[in-house]
């Protein structure tokens, strides 16, 4: 599928978040920023360098596409406030990828074709985990559903695990972002009201809330 024009992709599901710059679908430009253990916010200033040396500005993006988790709770809100705080000014659409999917999507060099099963930290001994396929033509397919799993069930599936904190020890990327654009488009893009990422299981803060208060937390 053609995407002409600019490409601002943006992941932050881990402590490594990334932008990359697409022209015409292909990454000209890439920048990764710390999320936790800094005293200041790290992926602003990371998109603004990437633009810059895209020699672009916000304005010019055509379309922005922000990793949709699961992962850590506060990165995922920091890129989803940006994300949404760009598509809006520049008046774009906003299209939502898998972060599990930009594991296998954004590793560099390429990962050979076939199956992989990818896993990011959920805690508590779980990875979030999810079938994500490379195939022959480039492109990358998430298959099933995301869901919680242990290490030892990731590990009697008998698929290549790949991950952070696994044998293939990948993070995700948003320049992974060029293999699943096709399908972002295809997707459509989400509301920029409403659209929150996926973050898997609810922050700690509010876990310990409802468990001190015996009611859930309201939203909104």
């Amino acid at each position: 599928m053609n995407a002409p024009g600019l490409t601002l992709a943006l992941d932050a599901s881990t402590a490594q978040g990334t932008v990359a710059v697409l022209r015409d679908g292909v990454v000209v430009a890439v920048r990764e920023a710390m999320m936790r253990g800094e005293h200041e916010e790290r992926l602003m200033p990371a998109v603004l360098a990437v633009l810059a040396e895209a020699r672009a500005v916000p304005r010019d993006v055509a379309r922005v596409v922000c990793g949709a988790g699961p992962g850590s709770f506060t990165s995922l809100r920091i890129a989803a406030g940006i994300a949404k705080g760009i598509a809006h000014g520049a008046g774009v659409p906003l299209y939502a990828v898998s972060s599990l999917a930009l594991v296998v999507a954004g590793a560099e060099p390429a990962l050979p074709d076939g199956p992989y099963l990818v896993a990011l930290d959920a805690m508590r001994g779980e990875r979030y985990a999810q079938r994500v396929e490379m195939r022959a033509d480039g492109s990358v397919r998430a298959d099933g559903e995301q869901a919680l799993a242990t290490v030892e069930q990731l590990t009697a599936t008998g698929l290549p695990v790949v991950g952070p904190m696994e044998p293939v020890p990948l993070m995700p990327h948003a320049r992974g972002v060029a293999r699943l654009l096709a399908a972002c488009l295809a997707a459509g893009p989400v509301e920029l009201d409403g659209w929150e990422p996926s973050y898997g299981r609810l922050a700690e803060a509010q876990v310990k809330w409802e468990a001190a208060h015996g009611r859930p937390l309201a939203s909104g």
